[in-house]
């Protein structure tokens, strides 16, 4: 039997029909979350540009998605703080009407081996990545289920499947993110809303840091290269819109899981 969800006040009671499809990104201002932006820009979307401390990064990005023939705005928020993630949310719904798709690419990395890893690096790391996606999750849930229509995509990581040495804190994060897709998919899908993972690979950006490895060393990628960014970027856009997977992890480079 379809799971009976709590009545959300704040959800408007009325959605217009889709005429311009919205997207919200979370880490939407730089590396893999500003990539995915403009992929939807390009098609043509509303995009929403979720930043926390990077506003320049975050108008840039809004003004890129323009020019490229999609409407973008920055909207700001701690992703920690569930409050404001659902503030942010009510301000998409606000300005656009909807919500159709949300992707979860804010995250956090660290870096130590677990014996060194510090509780308040172990804490940030599972508050931003883990909790702040929760966050996101139940924010934008919400208002997809009231509209019985959605889809949204956790980025994830190949470490949260398979572990890296010195990176504890990230791999447990982005672990615990599968098994949260898995159960949103479970008890939003009654309700048409569907759930995905993907697992981008290496990208060098600021987040991958001092971790991103070597091109040559690529010995677990059976084609013996790193993902192209910009393939997995279509590949997010193409699962967004998916109307018949939900529940999945889609790894997006050659390592095999």
């Amino acid at each position: 039997m379809p799971t009976r969800l709590p009545p959300q006040a704040e959800i408007p009671p009325h959605f217009p029909p889709v005429t311009h499809p919205t997207v919200l990104v979370s880490g939407g201002s730089r590396g893999i979350g500003r990539a995915i932006c403009l992929e939807f820009g390009r098609a043509g979307w509303r995009v929403g540009v979720h930043y926390r401390l990077r506003q320049e990064d975050a108008e840039r990005t809004a003004a890129s998605i323009k020019d490229s023939g999609g409407e973008g705005y920055p909207y700001c928020a701690d992703i920690r703080d569930a409050q404001q993630v659902q503030a942010m949310v009510r301000a998409v719904v606000a300005r656009w009407g909807r919500l159709d798709v949300m992707v979860c690419s804010a995250g956090l990395a660290s870096s130590a081996l677990l014996i060194r890893l510090r509780p308040e690096q172990w804490a940030d790391t599972i508050e931003t990545n883990l909790t702040g996606t929760f966050h996101c999750l139940k924010a934008a849930g919400a208002v997809m289920v009231a509209q019985r229509e959605g889809s949204v995509i956790v980025v994830s990581s190949f470490a949260g499947v398979r572990g890296r040495t010195g990176q504890a804190a990230y791999a447990a994060s982005k672990a615990g993110l599968l098994g949260l897709v898995k159960t949103a998919a479970l008890e939003w899908g009654p309700h048409n809303v569907r759930v995905n993972a993907v697992l981008p690979g290496w990208h060098r950006t600021e987040l991958s840091g001092s971790a991103m490895p070597d091109a040559d060393v690529t010995g677990d990628h059976v084609l013996g290269r790193l993902a192209d960014l910009s393939e997995v970027v279509r590949t997010v856009y193409h699962v967004a819109l998916l109307k018949d997977a939900s529940g999945q992890v889609w790894n997006l480079d050659s390592r095999i899981i």
